[in-house]
């Protein structure tokens, strides 16, 4: 006889049915909510059933994420049938450099969803501040709870609005009005979303200039440490208007190194980072990390040239086969 513990007499489990020919591999359906916006678009496109679960379900379409290039795209009316999918549940929209899109049209959008918490607007160059108002004072009036806002880049946006909307988000957050994380400089957080970024509202009044942009706080301990009444703050906190940067380590640059630390890229870099970096073998400038990949090597290892020299060398050859 064989032991209790044995198995052979038990059949082993059926395997798991195939899908039909023709039809997508049940993974595919687990897979739709880990998926950007551009690849569900794509799959909805696929086949009958993918596009019943993409545009049946409003738990795909809970976050709504518009980046480049699909932003330059995006309309009002479009905007509008995307959010629609999520049937009033929407809680973050993130519209990275839609300049189509208007006040008009996010309103809409908000009075549909008003249980938004997260409103990522930075660079919609269509949105004002009296709009980004409105629809704040209306996520307000319907007992909404944003807690998080992206304005960088909103046209006409002046002290009066942030205030008016630093208000009426700390009746439900009072840690917005609280709030004194410093932010530091890198490109990313200026160019592109900056998802790391923990504070409520990004832009806040610069103390230098006045107008509401993004403003840095400098890496320096010495520089933070350093007060002057004149802007109740840190002398060289301000936004990238008044205060340059250096591309590397985020802090603030004298106009004493903007002239000696010249580079070979559109970028700034502090006298300490420039030292630091290799340069170019002919006009002694560096290239940031960010635009390492313009260096053309040369036979020497280690050795590079920076595009503008290749281009001056490029265009004398010419000129001497010419003559």
């Amino acid at each position: 006889m064989l032991p209790t513990t044995a198995t052979a007499s038990t059949p082993p489990p059926a395997p798991a049915p195939a899908p039909a020919p023709g039809e997508p591999h049940a993974a595919l359906f687990l897979a739709l909510g880990y998926m950007r916006l551009p690849d569900l678009l794509a799959c909805w496109r696929v086949c009958r059933l993918l596009g019943e679960a993409v545009a049946g379900d409003p738990l795909l379409w809970r976050r709504v994420t518009v980046e480049p290039p699909l932003s330059k795209r995006l309309t009002d009316d479009a905007l509008l049938k995307l959010t629609a999918r999520a049937e009033g549940t929407l809680r973050s929209l993130h519209l990275l450099g839609c300049s189509l899109v208007s006040d008009a049209g996010l309103l809409r959008v908000v009075e549909r969803n008003p249980s938004v918490t997260e409103l990522y607007v930075p660079k919609c160059t269509g949105l004002t501040g009296d709009g980004v108002v409105k629809i704040v004072q209306l996520l307000d009036e319907q007992n909404g709870n944003t807690n998080r806002l992206r304005l960088h880049g909103i046209s006409r946006m002046t002290k009066h609005h942030l205030d008016i909307i630093n208000s009426l988000m700390c009746k439900r957050n009072p840690q917005v009005k609280e709030d004194g994380r410093p932010l530091f400089y890198n490109h990313r957080v200026h160019e592109m979303l900056n998802t790391n970024d923990e504070r409520p509202i990004d832009v806040d009044v610069c103390p230098m200039c006045k107008n509401v942009r993004l403003v840095f706080d400098c890496t320096r301990d010495d520089c933070r440490k350093a007060e002057y009444s004149w802007c109740q703050g840190w002398w060289c906190r301000g936004c990238l208007f008044c205060v340059a940067r250096c591309e590397n380590c985020g802090g603030c640059i004298s106009s004493e190194d903007l002239s000696d630390a010249c580079l070979a890229c559109s970028d700034f870099m502090c006298l300490a980072c420039w030292l630091t970096f290799p340069k170019c073998s002919t006009c002694n400038r560096p290239y940031c990390e960010r635009h390492g990949h313009l260096m053309v090597p040369l036979s020497l290892p280690g050795q590079f040239s920076c595009h503008h020299c290749m281009e001056l060398n490029s265009s004398l050859e010419r000129q001497e086969e010419g003559y």
